[in-house]
């Protein structure tokens, strides 16, 4: 499944994309990582090349389709071919209502983790398909099945997402391509992309800043439990055992049931715990 095989991953700079790569080379995969912070994806190839594996690193903006497809080049010029893709990169903002959210704000999300998506996806496909044994994994969220309140970029985002994968599979299936297609959906996993601050984070009083920082750590404690390097085993694990759609977390499994079950009254049940 992972052993001489060449696995590209998007956001591998940090959390659960560096532990994805980690777990690739630790399993005999050759590595290619991207991140907006070149020097966080330089750091994840030297750690990959300190256990022994073989590993490319660029920074690059995965919201830009024409420095996706720059790239998707270079790493098949570089291994001679790409046979997986981890479409991994995402970000959040500070919970608004949506009528509090700058259009920049909104933008940015879906920039990353939308646009990432398609762009990776449409960058490497033909690569995934050229090598025979291809595998395209696309990192969503629960949050794309059950919404929150306050995050509707991110939510919408995920969403999306998941529909992306799903179409996609559809057409490998339609053109019975080499390409198994799977979707992740993490639960509450412990990366900083829950701490990162707002953007105008330096405009903001001090009373105001004090306000978020306790609420950010506040929801950290309570929600995101699960260590990034347990989860990108956990998700290694079951695509190796052919799983295509996979939950993170136990409690990611039973929600996922809940909001197809009940999808008409979740969002009560949401709103409720919220307030409360």
């Amino acid at each position: 499944m992972y052993s001489g095989k060449v696995a590209v991953v998007t956001g591998g700079g940090a959390g659960l994309g560096r532990e994805l790569a980690l777990g690739l080379a630790a399993r005999g995969a050759r590595v290619a990582v991207c991140d907006l912070n070149g020097d966080w994806a330089d750091e994840t190839a030297r750690m990959v090349r300190a256990s022994g594996g073989e590993a490319l690193a660029e920074a690059v903006d995965v919201g830009d389709s024409a420095a996706m497809g720059a790239f998707a080049g270079r790493v098949a010029g570089h291994f001679g071919a790409v046979h997986q893709l981890y479409n991994n990169a995402g970000i959040a903002i500070e919970g608004k209502p949506i009528t509090r959210l700058a259009d920049d704000e909104i933008e940015k999300v879906l920039r990353v983790n939308l646009w990432g998506a398609f762009n990776g996806t449409r960058a490497f496909l033909a690569h995934l398909k050229d090598s025979g044994d291809g595998l395209l994994c696309n990192i969503a969220s629960l949050n794309g099945m059950l919404a929150l309140g306050g995050a509707a970029p991110y939510c919408a985002s995920k969403s999306a997402v998941i529909g992306l994968t799903e179409s996609v599979r559809i057409e490998m299936l339609q053109a019975r391509a080499p390409v198994a297609v799977a979707l992740v959906l993490p639960g509450g996993i412990a990366t900083d992309i829950a701490r990162r601050l707002p953007p105008d984070w330096d405009d903001l009083t001090p009373e105001r800043q004090a306000q978020i920082k306790a609420q950010i750590d506040e929801n950290y404690r309570k929600y995101l439990k699960m260590p990034p390097e347990v989860a990108a085993r956990d998700i290694l694990k079951k695509l190796a055992r052919g799983r295509r759609r996979i939950t993170v977390t136990p409690k990611a499994y039973w929600l996922d049931l809940l909001v197809r079950a009940i999808p008409a009254h979740y969002p009560k049940l949401v709103a409720g715990a919220m307030r409360g």
